[in-house]
């Protein structure tokens, strides 16, 4: 099976025009995600339905629990046959162990990845929540807590996917979002952001992309540009 580098971010309210999207577009060319909003609304059905019309799916739900109510989390996420989970790094070794453990007892494919610090915040909102470490340094912490515990990778912006690869090399995926075409507008929710051929040179795996193709006219036909974008790149970075 190929292995595309993008991730659709499904950032639906319900059900019909997700899978609507989904009609649309290419397993070969991407994966699809989904997050908190669509989960909550359409349940673990929409997930099976995207898993059964030949879709990996990134479930996005950033567990952060007691270490028992996580594994239990991803042993669901397991049987449900979706390709990556992910957890919040924030939620510490002993929580990240348990959903590794769990994985392994499940369905050892399944990717298991940590949220390290969010794209949406910057230095100052660091800062606020009680977090001194510069943000960069952070970053690096957490993916490190995430490599001990037993994880496949971080999710992390593209800004850091350098430092992240410089330090753990292969031992750890970059999942990057924040992926946007040319710099960000203003009032854009994203903070830390770059452009798919950026994040692929700083050293990012996947790319999460939602508005650049949900928003489109026509979302095939931008996740098609899309990727050969992505295959013109790393054709010429060879």
């Amino acid at each position: 099976m190929s292995d595309p580098r993008i991730i659709v971010a499904l950032d639906y309210p319900a059900a019909a025009p997700a899978l609507a999207l989904a009609s649309r577009l290419a397993p070969e060319l991407c994966r699809l995600k989904v997050g908190k909003e669509l989960f909550t609304a359409a349940g673990p059905s929409l997930v099976e339905q995207l898993v059964a019309s030949g879709f990996e799916i990134f479930l996005d739900l950033k567990f952060h629990d007691i270490p028992s109510t996580v594994a239990k989390a991803v042993t669901a996420a397991a049987n449900l046959g979706v390709w990556m989970v992910n957890v919040h790094a924030s939620g510490g070794s002993g929580m990240m162990r348990a959903a590794d453990e769990a994985r392994r007892a499940s369905r050892p494919a399944l990717l298991v990845t940590a949220v390290t610090v969010l794209t949406s915040l910057n230095q100052a909102d660091l800062e606020e929540i009680g977090w001194t470490r510069p943000l960069p340094d952070q970053v690096l912490h957490l993916a490190g807590l995430a490599h001990s515990s037993g994880l496949d990778g971080v999710v992390c912006s593209a800004r850091e996917a350098a430092a992240v690869r410089e330090r753990f090399q292969d031992r750890l995926l970059r999942v990057t979002p924040g992926i946007r075409m040319a710099a960000p507008a203003s009032g854009d929710d994203q903070r830390r952001v770059m452009t798919p051929e950026a994040a692929l040179g700083a050293g990012s795996n996947h790319l999460v992309i939602g508005r650049p193709i949900t928003g489109a006219e026509d979302p095939a036909a931008a996740l098609l540009a899309i990727a050969r974008r992505i295959d013109q790149y790393e054709g010429g970075a060879q």
